[in-house]
């Protein structure tokens, strides 16, 4: 592809709009410029592909924006409107169509717990929610199948608003909201001008179609999938589900080019593969080794021998993501050394950005050299963005606390109810994170500046590079790392949320891999004690495991916080239940899991573990607990996901259902 055409395409990003900087007028180039273009794409009840264009979707949102006057007319102009539903394709439309009666829209986790969906809307002052869920709330509560439907045809005149509230929490306590103007949005979209000095795959004139994976209320979603590819006239794909099924079908169906997600699936993805690789023998495991160290750059096209054929690449990613992927962003928190090497070593370009609910997304690695993309840089900033390090006690010479200075950072914020502008230093804004920057302007990021622990030699270690070096540990559903306070100094601490079929022999394997691991790193990054933890580990609205809940609790000596060795596992017992029964159950329980991971039944034995022992990986996992669901005509709560994994345990919790169900 042409990078001058490439260029042309994207220049009108720059100076978009010139004052006019709102969330109307980027409305109107985008419905204009690409009518034709296909805006939308999702499957129907046969998982046959649906699609409209751009023009559509002008009329689809202004629809629902008319209708929307109707169901808002009691609320008074400028009042939030709240958004609480996964991705679909109605949701731009709603976001667009809430606008357009003069309401800022404030966008919720459609996971978000009722009791504290209520917490945010009390703080926010919202006056009104759209939701898919049956539980009303104490505001004016529209659900989906109210609004959409048939067009109105009536004439509608818009009165827009020009703000969006993104949340950073969802807890009980105070909850800190950050509201971004269309301003701050116009100039995110700028950001993305200079792109194509560095790489033509992330946008160019062609048919492009992104996965809308990351939820929309989450600033990575919002603006890398939503606003970006919006802006550009390109077709966004939206899953049935977030199980890997159905993420798989759309990818392959669509077929998707640019996939965006978290850490979580590239560690997932790359962890499957690799067990994968092992259930298909050692044979396989050589090529695939040698696949991914010839696609990093490691050894020659001649030591990788058949590795580096092109049918056997295609072969293999085939089986993941497929064929037709061309770029790959991991964004919202630390990518491991080893994820990013498995996934480019696919084949799968896969860079690393940043960003921020604060200041949107600032950077994004580019380099078209994998070697470039394996150094785990977040790559320079972005146009219109400027990066400096602040020094902050403990940070080595060349380490600081990164400092942004942005017109994408917002201008106002509501914290517990209360609104008051940005505090900023200089125009800067300080991120809380640890950075370094090279002399090419690539910048790196160590860890949270609150999180960071002061080892014992003065060093300082950052929590997420430890776990990454524990990601491989058996039997586990999660992991954190914290610095817990002992004497005068700090100590490494280990937390692990463990598999519920976890044996006495498993933790014993867990202990020794613990052990092999540990010894191997540097003396002031090593763990000085590993915790058990009794539940799910908290995780925060942005997906990652919340270190200050759980550093409260441990110095508050928590029982929760059991050591390593001598942990106990609840034993399973069916007394009580019909031996009958429990066979029947049992055997469809281990149907569904060969059917999910395409292994032979017999190769599942009752304690067999989901992810450890056959391969599986939390999506998998997720898309396996619908397909229970739906066969057994229950739902599986929520709080027993990762905490049970064998054919046993997910038997005796379905039979616990059932009985449930028939009182």
């Amino acid at each position: 592809m042409n990078i001058q055409a490439v260029k042309n395409f994207m220049n009108p990003c720059k100076d978009f709009a010139g004052d006019d900087k709102t969330l109307r007028t980027l409305f109107n180039y985008i419905t204009t410029t690409y009518k034709k273009e296909k805006a939308a794409l999702y499957f129907d009840e046969d998982n046959k592909k649906v699609s409209y264009d751009y023009e559509e979707y002008a009329k689809r949102a202004t629809s629902l924006g008319h209708k929307l006057s109707n169901c808002l007319k009691n609320i008074e102009k400028g009042a939030l409107v709240a958004l609480k539903i996964k991705n679909c394709h109605y949701w731009p439309l709603l976001f667009w169509g809430i606008l357009m009666n003069g309401h800022p829209v404030l966008l919720i986790d459609a996971r978000l717990a009722h009791e504290n969906t209520e917490n945010l809307l009390s703080q926010s002052g919202a006056k009104a929610i759209i939701v898919n869920e049956p539980d009303p709330y104490p505001i004016e509560t529209l659900r989906l199948n109210q609004i959409t439907g048939e067009r109105e045809n009536e004439a509608f005149v818009a009165d827009w608003a020009d703000k969006v509230v993104f949340c950073s929490s969802g807890t009980t306590g105070d909850i800190k909201m950050m509201i971004m103007h269309g301003e701050n949005l116009i100039h995110q979209v700028a950001g993305a001008y200079l792109m194509p000095e560095e790489t033509m795959d992330i946008m160019h004139p062609g048919k492009l179609n992104i996965l809308a994976m990351i939820p929309f209320h989450h600033i990575f979603g919002f603006v890398a999938v939503f606003l970006w590819y919006t802006f550009f006239g390109k077709t966004i794909v939206y899953p049935t589900s977030t199980a890997t099924k159905d993420l798989l079908f759309a990818i392959k169906e669509a077929p998707c080019n640019n996939v965006y997600s978290v850490p979580m699936l590239w560690d997932g993805v790359a962890t499957q593969v690799r067990r994968s690789m092992e259930l298909r023998g050692e044979k396989w495991v050589d090529r695939f080794n040698k696949m991914v160290a010839y696609n990093c750059g490691e050894i020659t096209k001649k030591e990788a021998g058949f590795a580096a054929n092109g049918i056997f690449q295609k072969l293999v990613r085939k089986k993941v993501l497929g064929n037709h992927i061309r770029f790959c962003i991991s964004g919202g928190g630390y990518l491991s050394k080893e994820t990013s090497r498995i996934i480019n070593g696919l084949g799968y370009p896969l860079y690393n950005g940043y960003g921020m609910t604060e200041i949107g997304v600032t950077s994004v690695e580019l380099s078209g050299d994998v070697k470039d993309r394996l150094k785990g840089s977040i790559g320079h900033a972005l146009y219109g963005v400027e990066y400096k390090l602040a020094k902050k006690e403990g940070c080595a010479e060349n380490e600081g606390e990164l400092m942004v200075k942005s017109a994408t950072i917002h201008k106002e914020e509501i914290i517990g109810g209360v609104k008051k502008d940005v505090d900023l230093v200089d125009g800067f804004f300080a991120t809380g994170d640890v950075a370094t920057i090279d002399p090419d302007g690539r910048v790196y990021i160590k860890g949270r500046l609150k999180d960071t622990i002061i080892s014992s030699n003065g060093e300082n270690v950052y929590p997420d590079e430890i776990e990454s070096y524990f990601r491989s540990l058996p039997h586990l559903s999660n992991k954190t790392v914290l610095g817990v306070s002992e004497g005068h100094k700090e100590k490494i601490l280990l937390v692990l949320e463990l598999d519920n079929g976890a044996s006495e022999a498993d933790l014993k394997e867990i202990e020794a891999k613990f052990k092999e691991i540990n010894v191997n790193l540097p003396i002031e990054k090593q763990v000085n004690e590993v915790a058990i933890y009794g539940k799910s580990l908290p995780i925060a609205n942005n997906m990652k495991v919340r270190r200050a809940t759980l550093k409260k609790e441990y110095e508050a000596n928590s029982p929760l916080f059991r050591p390593l060795t001598g942990v106990k596992t609840n034993e399973i017992s069916f007394d009580g239940f019909d031996e009958k029964e429990v066979k029947e159950v049992s055997e469809k329980v281990r149907k569904i899991f060969a059917d999910t991971l395409l292994l032979s039944p017999l190769k599942i034995s009752d304690d067999a573990i989901w992810n450890t022992d056959l391969g599986g990986d939390s999506m998998s996992y997720v898309s396996m607990i619908d397909d229970l669901n739906t066969a057994f005509s229950i739902t599986i709560p929520i709080e027993l996901y990762g905490k049970i994994g064998n054919v046993r345990d997910f038997t005796y919790h379905i039979l616990v259902i059932l009985h449930e169900k028939e009182k």
